[in-house]
């Protein structure tokens, strides 16, 4: 029997899959159940969705933008009378693994570790968990290895953490391990607070079984009963799927006392966070999780030996956790085989912004830039020129697009200013006004700043207020150096990794795009034409029709003439709300 599988993550949903699925549904109840119809979780396509794999045998049809009529239609044509809509197909995945079809660039480039199920298994079943080779992993840690062998196959392969720090998974570890007391816990960090972020959501939605699966293993190697993942709140249907995996979990005796009848006991719970994007740093989300108020901790202690209530705890995120199987069943040589020699395996980005491919793509570390934004993701939309990716975040920084040539490592990234973080790419094209966007991420940093170091409470407020007046055209000569000299006073004097980072996309668009800064404070013009103080608004008058929209929709009455004749707009009256812009339906209004 025929399989149809529907992408049924967040970003199908968004998309319409669940209408898509339910007449799907409808067809198979009425056509006497024909086929068989399941669930998976982001396939990684997200500018594809919703879609629909048609699963023969060992081949798999990739279908994309399916609406309810086009699944009338793949039932008719490909499951009845087994013809693929061809043009309707992103891409064909042969039993060999290979790829072909217009959209295969996309997975060409990747080595898939973390995202090996994601799309493929239904993420609500443990028996599909397991026929891709799930649970074997722990059932090895437990009757072939010691939790001695265990560190040191980590060690072995290389693995450093994919939460942003890069430090190593085996020696960290290897600390908590060490560290004497009689309780000890593990912690999973799915806080992913980053805009444009989304690599941990879609692993906990697509594949929730292989992040728990990595915390046991890891609570079996430091000698940990309990376990955590904190989760925020609003995520909610990776939560939905990390409680049906903790509940048939222990069902089947993987979690819970004496799992597997080894005498070993580990259990998991959630904590749910309320989106402070500071609970991210490590000592702020242990504080959380014990009911108080998120804020970092002074270090040492470290949380390998005094973390989670004064306990020995080790703490990873939900990449680096779901790493862990794959590693134990294949042997640290295999995967230490990917990647470069300081920075081994894969790394998991999600591709976001201006791009033309948006979604998640998990490449070998060290591929470069360029092919992760013009390769993989296809270069930017509506044929624009790519200007830059910010990596990282608001920890991270600009990186030009004349440096897309840099390997994404641990080694490189941070020679250029930004950082890798957990993996978001937001790219940019000409259309972005890089001051503009040091401030969008500096007022996020402001406001979720928890306050108790003044460098970081009140520094990331001066840097937002300066910034600010800029893009209004205020900016004064001095401000460039201001910026600077605050920023790394800010970065050496904060507590944390959130103060310390945050001034990187003020210093890493200064240092790339000083031209746009002056241009902001000298001529009081914004070159991307982005910051509306900046700009003058004009109608083409080629393209008005006279339809009266923007007149109707501007605030002052700045837009002057009849309808069906062309239209004019006041600049000396405008306050350069934009309504305008958003109102025209013909394009032509335009600022400059």
């Amino acid at each position: 029997m025929k399989k149809i599988i529907v992408g049924m993550a967040t970003c199908g949903l968004s998309a319409g899959a669940k209408e898509t699925y339910d007449k799907l549904e409808e067809i198979r109840l009425d056509n006497k159940e024909s086929f068989e119809l399941l669930q998976t979780g982001c396939m990684g396509m997200c500018y594809l969705e919703p879609m629909v794999e048609v699963r023969e045998s060992e081949n798999r049809i990739l279908y994309s933008k399916v609406t309810p009529q086009l699944a009338g239609k793949i039932f008719r044509e490909h499951i009845l009378n087994g013809r693929a809509i061809e043009e309707n197909i992103a891409c064909t995945i042969a039993s060999d693994g290979t790829v072909s079809g217009p959209e295969a660039e996309f997975l060409k480039l990747q080595n898939r570790i973390v995202l090996r199920n994601c799309g493929f298994i239904d993420p609500e079943s443990i028996e599909e968990y397991k026929t891709v080779n799930g649970y074997r992993a722990i059932t090895k840690a437990l009757f072939e290895m010691k939790p001695d062998g265990i560190i040191e196959e980590i060690k072995d392969s290389g693995l450093r953490g994919r939460g942003g720090a890069g430090f190593p998974t085996g020696l960290k570890w290897s600390f908590a391990a060490g560290s004497k007391g009689d309780v000890k816990y593990v912690v999973c960090n799915a806080d992913e607070g980053d805009p444009g972020a989304f690599m941990d959501r879609s692993v906990l939605e697509g594949d929730p079984h292989s992040v728990l699966e990595g915390m046991i293993i890891c609570g079996r190697a430091i000698g940990a009963s309990s376990g955590f993942i904190y989760c925020r709140a609003e995520y909610p249907l990776a939560i939905h799927r990390l409680n049906i995996a903790i509940e048939s979990a222990r069902e089947k005796g993987y979690l819970g006392k004496n799992i597997l009848d080894s005498g070993f006991n580990f259990d998991v719970e959630i904590k749910q966070g309320a989106g402070a994007f500071v609970c991210g740093e490590e000592t702020a989300l242990f504080a959380s999780i014990e009911g108080q108020r998120g804020m970092p901790r002074i270090r040492p202690p470290f949380p390998a030996q005094k973390g989670l209530w004064q306990r020995p705890t080790n703490n990873n995120n939900v990449e680096t956790y779901a790493n862990i199987p794959w590693i134990i069943l294949n042997g640290s040589a295999e995967y230490a085989r990917y990647g470069t020699e300081k920075s081994r395996g894969t790394k998991v980005f999600a591709l976001a912004g201006r791009v033309r491919r948006g979604g998640l793509a998990e490449v070998e570390m060290g591929t470069t830039i360029g092919d992760l934004v013009l390769k993989i993701g296809g270069g930017i939309k509506d044929g624009g020129k790519f200007k830059a990716v910010q990596m990282g975040g608001p920890s991270g920084g600009c990186i030009p697009a004349d440096l897309s040539d840099t390997p994404v490592d641990f080694e490189s990234i941070p020679a250029t200013g930004a950082i890798m973080g957990s993996g978001g790419m937001v790219v940019l094209d000409e259309s972005t006004c890089m001051v503009e966007m040091a401030k969008f991420f500096l007022h996020f940093t402001q406001e979720e700043s928890c306050g108790k170091c003044t460098f970081c409470r009140i520094g990331t407020l001066r840097l937002l207020e300066t910034l600010t007046r800029i893009t209004n055209g205020e900016g004064k000569e001095e401000d460039i150096e201001k910026l600077e000299l605050w920023g790394k006073k800010i970065k050496e004097s904060s507590l944390c990794g959130l103060g310390q980072t945050a001034p990187n996309p003020v210093l890493t668009t200064i240092k790339y795009y000083r031209d746009e800064y002056q241009a902001h404070i000298n001529e009081k013009r914004c070159p991307a034409g982005s910051c509306n103080p900046l700009v003058d608004f004009y109608i083409d008058s080629e393209k008005c029709t006279g339809c009266t929209l923007c007149a109707k929709n501007c605030p002052v009455d700045a837009i002057r003439g009849n309808p069906k004749e062309k239209h004019v707009i006041d600049n000396s009256i405008c306050v350069k709300c934009g309504k305008c812009i958003t109102s025209c339906q013909f394009g032509a209004i335009y600022k400059s």
